[in-house]
């Protein structure tokens, strides 16, 4: 008999089983004493073989072996919220869910046991690896129209041997792009080497380009092979070219020139079967044209020009990298995390990235070290992105992928229409003074004072 005022227990199975959600209880020692519809459908389990079972044997979830948060909650008596975690479905196939767990307690409010909702991240994760597939080639992320119209040009620019020119400021990905440019090419079984061309004085270089033999000079007892050598058959990176010196420059323009090299002491040519990526921080064209390049070797080296645009100008990516660093890094110091919160990403969303894509991961590898939350916060992040901020609310914790996800699709939505508002408020079915707003709070256009307002630049 049911006590005044409560409900029955078939109406509470009826209200139960109109749950979306997957929702059970446990008694004290994690027995199951109700199992939804919905359970049964994720889980794939019946009710009857669930009730009476231990939940850690019905769903063999990945936090069973370890302090589970339903465990937590009972002993606590608070609740953890948006925990994600995997089980096994009766099939023993991986179901990524997300759950949420309090404490059970009765009429007199003492402690009977735990209650634990969950629903199927499945299809989330599911469209999460396709957009990742599409917006990815090997190591480089990218959603920005910027990036994506490189990462679509790689693929039929790998196979051939043209010589190609990075440019774009330090930390914007050129390494990751040209060694894309080797795996995806003919030569992937080949060597890649990378020379700096900025970190030796010029008769180190020289050697370290192109060998030297045996006696060439007092300390050379045995014959060495240079740069050029170890690349053979490969893909040679010369990293920041535009700081050669004239008397390198030379040297390196004979090279391409003649496709063969002479180490030094030797008199006998050695062919070079290496393809040329060269990549600088400068705009080669300027230096041409202050006359600290020589505009023959620009020429040479200028056969497929790709310039990698800042951060700044490509902040569609940033939730993208964002994610992507935290996974990363978490893996690397095994911690977890399950991502940052709102505010983080608002705050980089915000910030100029001087260092670009190289900052960002050395923002989020300092906050991934310091956090000792599920969400990484501004406390966590480095003083020069800002003041530290009172903790985050769950609510706010549990809001960073949804924010993450609007970010990316606003700044989309608009790329593709151009920047026109009004275009981009219709494909997004909101009024423009909410996708303002939204914009504000993303940092994604910036006012300026008077009826005007000038949009912060996207990438074209």
């Amino acid at each position: 008999m049911a006590a005044s005022g409560s409900p029955s227990p078939q109406i509470t199975e009826l209200i139960l089983d109109s749950l979306a959600e997957g929702v059970f209880t446990v008694d004290k020692d994690f027995t199951i004493l109700t199992f939804n519809a919905a359970a049964e459908e994720i889980t794939g389990i019946s009710r009857q073989e669930a009730l009476g079972q231990k939940c850690y044997e019905v769903l063999r979830a990945n936090v069973c072996q370890q302090r589970c948060p339903l465990e937590e909650s009972i002993d606590s008596g608070r609740a953890r919220l948006e925990v994600d975690v995997n089980i096994l479905d009766s099939q023993g196939r991986r179901v990524p869910l997300k759950i949420c767990t309090t404490v059970l307690k009765d009429q007199h409010g003492q402690v009977i046991g735990g209650v634990e909702t969950f629903r199927d991240l499945s299809a989330l994760e599911s469209l999460r690896k396709e957009l990742t597939k599409q917006y990815t080639i090997r190591d480089i992320l990218a959603k920005s129209p910027a990036m994506q119209d490189i990462l679509a040009v790689l693929p039929d620019l790998a196979p051939s041997d043209a010589t190609v020119l990075l440019e774009g400021e330090s930390g914007t990905g050129k390494n990751l792009v040209s060694r894309a440019l080797h795996e995806l090419s003919n030569r992937k079984d080949g060597p890649y080497v990378v020379v700096n061309c900025s970190a030796l004085p010029d008769p180190l270089l020289e050697s370290e380009l192109f060998g030297y033999v045996k006696g060439a000079f007092t300390d050379a007892k045995r014959d060495k092979p240079g740069r050029f050598a170890a690349a053979q058959g490969g893909t040679l990176l010369l990293d920041e070219v535009g700081e050669l010196s004239p008397a390198m420059q030379v040297k390196l323009l004979r090279v391409l020139d003649d496709k063969e090299y002479v180490p030094l002491g030797s008199n006998n040519p050695v062919r070079a079967e290496v393809r040329i990526v060269a990549a600088t921080n400068k705009v080669l064209k300027d230096e041409v044209r202050y006359g600290r390049f020589r505009p023959d070797l620009y020429y040479r080296l200028n056969v497929v020009r790709l310039r990698l645009p800042p951060l700044r100008d490509r902040r569609q990516d940033i939730p993208l990298l964002v994610d992507y660093f935290i996974r990363k890094h978490c893996a690397l110091k095994n911690k977890r995390l399950l991502g940052a919160t709102s505010e983080v990403l608002e705050r980089l969303l915000r910030y100029d990235f001087p260092g670009n894509v190289r900052e960002l991961e050395n923002v989020i590898e300092h906050g991934v070290v310091l956090c000792r939350r599920e969400y990484l916060e501004l406390r966590d992040l480095p003083e020069e992105l800002g003041e530290v901020a009172s903790p985050s609310s769950p609510s706010g914790a549990a809001a960073a992928t949804l924010a993450a996800q609007e970010a990316w699709l606003i700044a989309d939505t608009l790329a593709q229409y151009q920047g026109k508002r009004g275009l981009t408020a219709q494909a997004l079915g909101i009024a423009p003074s909410t996708l303002w707003r939204k914009l504000k709070k993303y940092g994604l256009v910036e006012a300026t004072p008077g009826p005007r307002r000038r949009r912060r630049q996207l990438p074209k």
